[in-house]
C-alpha cells in the first residue's frame, strides 16, 4: 500500500483553479524472476558494453550518436540539443485534461498503476475529488510526465484512495481491422449452446480474490533458491544500490477551489490558472539538478534497454 512507502513523485493533481498535492508511490511490482549476468570465475557482475556489431569492437561514449529508423535501414541522427527543444518539460502536475464516464476506458489502454496519496495537508480537497468521481461514476483524464516521459493517464478513486493508471497512446493500440473475428450479436449461436455456456460461467463464477491466483514458476524457482542458499552455496556479489532521483516542491492552491466552482473553471484544462510564481533562486538550481539526475536516469535506461536486447539476441 501507499502508507509508508517511499514517494516515487512528488507534484499536484490539477483541473481548473484546483491544486491538490499529492505524491505517487508502486501501486504493482513485477515479481518475475530476474536471472543476473556473473562472472562464474570471480562472481561479479557482468555489465554492459557499447559495441559495434559490425566490427564487434567496443566503441568510446563519444562516438555514439541517437538515430531513429523512419524506413528499413534508413536511420536520422538526431542530436543532443535537438532532443533538448522537444523534451517534455517536467511540470510537476498530474494535470486533468477531461472527465469521462468509467466504464467509457477500455481495459486495454490501461498500463500501470500508481497510489496517489494526499500530502501537505490537502486531505480535505483530496477526499473531496475522490468522493465526487465516485458519486458521478467519472474517472479524470490527464497528461503528466514522469522521468523524462509524458504520459497519458487515468484518475480512478479505488476503495479510499485514487490511483493513477497510466495509458498506452490512442496510436499504441492496435485496431481490429486485421483480425478475422466472428459478427457481434447472439444468431449464430443456438439457445441451447448459450444456455450452457451460461449454466457453466455461472457455475466457475466466484469473488475476486488475488491471493488465489500465483506464478508458480516465480516460487518453484525461489524455493530452489532458497534451498540451494541453506545449503551453503550461495555467493557473495557486489551490486552498489543507486540514490532515486528526488522532485520539486508543489505550493498548496487549494484555497482556489471555490473560485474554480463560481466559474473560473470553464471544463477540463481550459480555465484560467493561477499566474505561476518564479520559483526562488535555490529552488529554480535544485530543479536544474533534479532533471540533471532525471536525464542521467534515462540514460541509464536506455543502456538497460540496449542490456536486455543484447541478452535476447544472445
Amino acid at each position: 500500500m501507499a502508507t509508508g512507502s517511499r514517494t516515487l513523485w512528488k507534484g499536484a493533481i490539477t483541473f481548473g483553479l484546483v491544486h491538490i498535492p499529492v505524491g505517487l508511490h508502486t501501486a504493482a511490482t513485477e515479481q518475475g524472476v530476474d536471472f543476473d549476468w556473473l562472472d562464474k570465475r570471480t562472481m561479479d557482475p557482468v555489465g554492459y558494453k557499447r559495441i559495434n556489431k559490425k566490427t564487434g569492437k567496443e566503441i568510446d561514449k563519444d562516438n555514439i550518436v541517437k538515430g531513429v529508423e523512419y524506413e528499413d535501414g534508413q536511420y536520422v541522427v538526431i542530436s543532443p540539443d535537438e532532443i533538448e527543444a522537444v523534451f517534455p518539460k517536467t511540470t510537476q502536475t498530474i494535470s486533468i485534461e477531461r472527465f469521462i464516464d468509467a466504464n467509457e476506458m477500455p481495459f486495454i489502454f490501461l498500463e500501470r498503476p500508481y497510489y496517489v496519496a494526499p500530502v501537505n495537508k490537502s486531505d480535505r480537497v483530496y477526499a473531496l475529488l475522490r468522493e465526487t468521481l465516485i458519486a458521478t461514476g467519472k474517472i479524470g483524464l490527464a497528461k503528466v510526465v514522469i522521468a523524462t516521459k509524458q504520459h497519458l493517464a487515468a484518475l480512478v478513486p479505488s476503495g479510499p484512495a485514487l490511483v493513477l493508471n497510466l495509458l498506452r497512446w490512442g496510436d499504441e493500440v492496435k485496431t481490429l481491422d486485421s483480425l478475422d473475428l466472428p459478427p457481434a450479436g447472439k444468431k449464430s449461436l443456438s439457445a441451447a449452446e448459450l444456455k450452457m455456456a451460461r449454466q457453466l460461467v455461472e457455475e466457475m463464477s466466484g469473488p475476486w480474490d488475488p491471493a488465489d491466483f500465483k506464478d508458480e514458476f516465480r516460487i518453484q524457482v525461489m524455493k530452489l533458491v532458497e534451498k540451494k542458499a541453506k545449503a551453503g552455496e550461495a555467493k557473495t556479489v557486489f551490486d552498489p544500490e543507486e540514490e532515486a532521483p528526488q522532485t520539486g516542491e508543489v505550493i498548496d492552491l487549494t484555497a482556489l477551489l471555490q473560485r474554480s466552482l463560481k466559474g473560473g473553471a470553464s471544463g477540463g484544462s481550459g480555465g484560467k490558472k493561477a499566474p505561476a510564481r518564479k520559483a526562488p533562486a535555490k529552488k529554480a538550481a535544485g530543479k536544474t539538478a533534479a532533471r540533471k539526475r532525471v536525464t542521467a536516469k534515462a540514460e541509464k535506461d536506455d543502456k538497460e534497454n540496449a542490456k536486455e536486447k543484447e541478452r535476447k539476441a544472445a
